[in-house]
């Protein structure tokens, strides 16, 4: 069993937000699954899914990014699953825009959500599959651009990227991270 975590804020005011896109990305994987947000625990929206042979919960925290490690780290306990089985679905500035690549492990580099993550659930030893946003334009604040809307000439690199990301969280799953990382870290956008 595995629990796949969409990262992003809840409400309309935050849709289609960059900071966003671990929820568009959980989203895709329901909808590729058949699968739907039928179920309110642990301060999240969850829905189970079959992944290959594997059982997966796809969950979107609804306790806002910088607690998200709350509704994570409940969920993980209550199934008694490890960080081994935890894929988390984030943006990141640190990457080009509408890249995605898949990491075990590592920092937060700021994120407030990896940070409440990695208090919560008892470390940083995770799969994760980053999407990118690119840095913000000189002088904008960093809260400000991830917060901010995709532009509509935009709209097609997004959904674009996001059913990359939902190829790399399945691979991840069903093949592991090892696989995933061979595939999708060397190229720069879908194909």
């Amino acid at each position: 069993m595995k629990l796949v975590v969409g990262l992003g804020n809840p409400g309309e005011d935050y849709a289609r937000t960059r900071h966003n896109v671990g929820f568009l990305v959980a989203d895709g994987l329901a909808r590729a699954c058949g699968a739907v947000f039928s179920t309110r625990k642990f301060g999240a929206e969850i829905a189970e899914a079959s992944v290959g042979r594997e059982r997966v919960w796809i969950v979107k925290p609804q306790t806002y990014m910088n607690h998200s490690g709350e509704a994570v780290g409940s969920a993980l306990r209550f199934w008694k699953l490890g960080l081994g089985d935890l894929v988390v679905v984030h943006d990141d500035l640190e990457l080009d825009p509408f890249r995605v690549q898949v990491k075990v492990g590592g920092g937060h580099g700021g994120h407030n959500g990896l940070k409440s993550l990695n208090a919560h659930v008892g470390g940083a030893d995770y799969v994760r599959v980053r999407v990118g946003v690119g840095r913000p334009p000189a002088r904008m604040d960093s809260a400000d651009y991830v917060l901010g809307r995709f532009a509509r000439s935009e709209e097609k690199p997004v959904e674009e990227c996001v059913g990359w990301a939902v190829e790399a969280a399945r691979m991840v799953v069903e093949l592991g991270a090892v696989k995933a990382m061979n595939q999708f870290n060397r190229r720069s956008a879908p194909s």
